[in-house]
């Protein structure tokens, strides 16, 4: 226990852990628009982009928190490097053929592994292992998800 907390940390983290699965769920859901006309950047990237922003900015918000006591350290200028060190080997992964981008789903998910990998830096563990589970449910059950809304209602790629 953090003695300028007054709950175990891991009780924070599961507190935190509810709102990556809020972040999931809106995520998922502006996506469905984007898979149900055709788009290449559905559900999966849409929920992977929300799961990954909220775990930056859970841990940035904890790790400020827990090391204010130390003068010159500054973990959301860390966060922020990594967030924008990402994404810039994301941009590269999510290379176009012909008009459409490809991979997007991938270069979301490696941005995710990157919020995961900060989390557990920063000893985040609980944070850090729903992170991890609700990316794995991203990419396998709204893969399924995905389908089905495109098989039923959606358009053909553009």
């Amino acid at each position: 226990m953090h003695p300028e907390l007054s709950v175990p940390l891991s009780s924070v983290e599961f507190a935190f852990t509810a709102r990556l699965i809020v972040a999931v769920v809106l995520g998922a859901l502006m996506g469905i628009n984007r898979s149900l006309f055709g788009k290449h950047a559905g559900m999966r990237t849409y929920a992977l982009v929300s799961l990954g922003s909220c775990v930056f900015a859970i841990v940035g918000t904890l790790a400020s928190y827990e090391l204010s006591a130390f003068n010159g350290i500054n973990p959301l200028q860390i966060a922020a490097s990594v967030v924008v060190g990402i994404g810039f080997i994301g941009s590269g992964l999510a290379a176009f053929r012909g008009e459409h981008p490809i991979e997007l789903t991938t270069a979301s998910g490696i941005w995710v592994v990157a919020a995961v990998g900060m989390a557990c830096g920063y000893g985040l563990f609980i944070l850090a292992i729903a992170c991890t589970l609700l990316g794995i449910l991203i990419f396998s059950l709204l893969s399924h998800t995905e389908r089905w809304l495109q098989d039923v209602w959606g358009e053909e790629p553009n």
